[in-house]
């Protein structure tokens, strides 16, 4: 009976530690995603009108931060994935951008996901392209997370040298 007791008090202290929730591991303050839905609409100052004005997309960018011992973003990755489609098959890309500017407002480029024209091939209308590791100083990574809105990403066209399709970033 005495050992029923010691089994039956050793098996629920066993329950109770399976059964509990651990929600004070730490937060991950490396890694953010960004998402942009990219329209034609949005290009600033000139909506993109035409054939290409069908095309839409998504852009994917993650940031792996590197920081100091205090916290500080010394610097840091970007991976974008860009799924684009509803484009005439004879689009050509040839650049990507992320750029300051709110929606609306048009700004020079901060981080470039490096495409080089003709580098991207559409096949009927659409493709997705991956550009990794591209670095980030301390400066750009801080100025975009701490105002995610306040940058876009953008494709660039053979025919939409200015960009055929913009959105603004939103953190995940």
């Amino acid at each position: 009976m005495k050992r029923l007791s010691v089994l039956l008090a050793a098996l629920a202290v066993l329950v109770s530690a399976c059964s509990k929730n651990d929600t004070t591991s730490p937060a991950d303050n490396t890694h953010f995603q960004f998402k942009a839905t990219l329209l034609p609409a949005n290009e600033a100052p000139t909506p993109v009108t035409g054939v290409e004005a069908s095309g839409s997309g998504v852009a994917t960018i993650d940031f792996t931060l590197t920081r100091d011992s205090a916290g500080a973003i010394t610097g840091g990755t970007a991976n974008f994935r860009v799924d684009v489609t509803g484009f005439p098959a004879t689009t050509a890309i040839t650049a990507a951008h992320i750029h300051p500017g709110a929606a609306g407002v048009a700004g020079g480029v901060l981080l470039s996901a490096v495409v080089a024209p003709g580098e991207v091939v559409l096949t009927n209308g659409a493709v997705t392209f991956s550009r990794l590791n591209i670095a980030m100083t301390a400066t750009i990574a801080n100025q975009i997370m701490n105002n995610p809105p306040g940058f876009y990403f953008n494709v660039h066209t053979a025919a939409n040298p200015g960009g055929v399709m913009r959105g603004q970033l939103v953190q995940q």
